[in-house]
């Protein structure tokens, strides 16, 4: 693993809730946390060089999760990033995702469990 990826964290969600309550989650535990709430700011942000772990909604304006996604593969920003799926959304949309599972490291669903989280994504980082 590339130790610049290492404890870093971007969370994309148009929900402020959840992107204030994970950063929480993740910066009491010494990740640095950067928090976005739109596919579009995502992508600037792996422009600009990102790299880390993405903990990426589904369900958003404009951009949705997986057109984010195959945006991030197609311009070939993907590179040194963990991506995994987190959403309400309890089933897996199998059109949407064709082609995208092996990019996806978890499909994690809301509500979640803070201490689970905090887990997969260790296992993220250490994989």
């Amino acid at each position: 693993m590339d130790e610049n990826m290492e404890k870093r964290i971007m969370i994309v969600d148009d929900d402020p809730d959840i992107l204030i309550s994970i950063r929480r989650l993740f910066e009491n535990q010494g990740y640095e946390v950067l928090t976005v709430d739109s596919g579009k700011d995502c992508i600037k942000e792996l422009e600009r060089g990102f790299k880390g772990v993405i903990l990426m909604d589904i369900m958003m304006p404009f951009m949705d999760g997986w057109d984010t996604i195959a945006e991030i593969l197609k311009r070939g920003l993907d590179k040194n990033v963990i991506i995994s799926i987190l959403t309400a959304k309890g089933t897996r949309d199998h059109e949407k995702i064709r082609g995208l599972e092996s990019y996806i490291y978890d499909y994690i669903t809301k509500p979640f469990d803070p201490k689970e989280l905090l887990t997969n994504v260790k296992n993220m980082l250490n994989n």
